[in-house]
């Protein structure tokens, strides 16, 4: 693990920026490993839970040759050089029951009507498809398309075979991976423990949110938001209160919290400041300390990363905004890590690309993260917006679908360009 990197400081105590990508390298070099720790649980139970285990196939799925069309099942031989000028004539002298196990197959020159899903009786090697034949009597039909051997089947095993891996270790479950694990009988999953993370809001002027709020007082919004999108990374958010600008009301807050998590979230301790106390509160914490503190982005400047032994640890901002956007560049990225989710090397969010519909300037020498509306019209391409406003104002969050990212080394950028928006979850 590498050392943390240290700063000067000004005149006001704050310390060098660093940019986003030496941030980002940062986080990753600290980040702590996924804990290992492991529970069961009922396969109903296990959306996107993380498999803590390879999970291994009992059984071939499909345990028997299938139908995968309507149709007759035949000896693909007897169907040989069949067309709509010289059909090939076939008795139709048994019929495969859904939810049946046919013992007995038809003889060579007949075929078994069979539906959609039907066991593939003995003897019989192909289907032909019902738009393919013609209907002479009940009990004959010209068959006007031949078929090879395997058409409109599915073998035994060829889904799935006994002993394949169904799922490797570190895979995130998605319904359709339940569904797979029901269709070959599997009952329980062994899977990662969710990720424990400690919120904590800090301020003399912070109330809680039912709380009516009065002159120099604010509502706590951002445990609120910050549970929740905790919660929709399947991790385990626990509040631990509201901090007054008390160095030992939240040394002992930030402690407890240190102690019981894998990540703690401080929303309003990282600016500098005779009141901001929480950079001096974590330093007290455990080794390496602090890692970063201030990034060149805006929203989600004065951001502190921090490690105290095996719990990560993040200042965030106390505008809402910055909150959110610090929460997404930096803590997202450790929970998805520290849940032992396998990296494969896709996306952490959905993107979608807009033309820009006006014109953005930024500032050389940080990256720039602006809420945008979506516009999607049909017969054109999206079309994005920009929402412009403080940091402060929840309003702008509420009416964005997602945000752009201008780069550090540009200056802004130009109505009518194609832009990738990062959508909100």
């Amino acid at each position: 693990m590498n050392s943390p990197t240290k700063h000067n400081r000004d005149m006001l105590g704050r310390t060098d920026t660093v940019s986003l990508e030496r941030a980002l390298q940062l986080l990753q070099e600290n980040l702590v490993p996924c804990p290992g720790e492991k529970t069961t649980l009922p396969l109903a139970e296990t959306l996107g839970r993380i498999c803590a285990e390879d999970i291994f196939a009992p059984e071939n799925l499909p345990p028997y040759p299938r139908s995968t069309m309507d149709g007759y099942a035949v000896r693909a031989k007897d169907t040989f050089g069949a067309s709509e000028k010289l059909p090939a004539y076939l008795e139709v002298s048994g019929e495969v029951c859904m939810g049946e196990f046919p013992e007995h197959g038809p003889q060579p020159g007949a075929c078994y009507a069979i539906a959609t899903g039907g066991i593939l009786p003995p003897g019989t090697d192909a289907v032909v498809m019902l738009e393919h034949t013609v209907a002479i009597d009940d009990s004959m039909i010209e068959v006007v398309q031949a078929v090879a051997t395997g058409t409109n089947i599915i073998n035994a095993g060829e889904d799935i075979g006994a002993s394949e891996i169904l799922l490797p270790a570190g895979h995130r479950l998605r319904p359709q991976d339940m569904g797979l694990l029901a269709g070959v009988g599997i009952e329980n999953i062994a899977v990662f423990r969710r990720v424990h993370v400690g919120v904590i809001s800090t301020g003399d002027e912070i109330i809680p949110f039912d709380t009516a709020p009065v002159p120099g007082k604010i509502r706590d919004t951002n445990s609120v938001s910050l549970a929740a999108q905790i919660r929709l990374l399947n991790a385990k958010p626990t509040f631990y209160g509201i901090a007054t600008d008390d160095e030992e009301s939240l040394t002992g807050m930030v402690r407890k919290a240190t102690a019981a998590n894998d990540i703690v979230l401080l929303s309003g301790s990282s600016s500098v400041g005779v009141r901001d106390l929480g950079e001096k509160v974590i330093e007290k914490m455990g080794s390496p300390g602090i890692i970063v503190h201030g990034v060149a982005v805006k929203p989600g400047k004065p951001v502190i990363i921090a490690r105290a032994d095996d719990t990560m640890i993040f200042g965030l901002p106390g505008h809402p905004v910055s909150a959110s956007v610090s929460f997404d560049l930096f803590v997202r990225p450790a929970i998805i890590h520290v849940s032992g989710l396998a990296d494969d090397n896709l996306p952490q969010h959905r993107i979608i690309y807009a033309r820009l519909r006006r014109n953005l300037n930024s500032a050389s020498g940080r990256t720039d993260f602006v809420r945008v509306q979506v516009k999607i019209s049909a017969g054109k391409e999206p079309e994005t917006f920009p929402i412009l406003g403080k940091s402060g104002a929840l309003s702008t969050m509420v009416k964005a679908h997602g945000y752009i990212e201008i780069a550090e080394k540009l200056q802004g950028l130009k109505e009518g360009e194609m832009v990738e928006v990062r959508l909100f979850d």
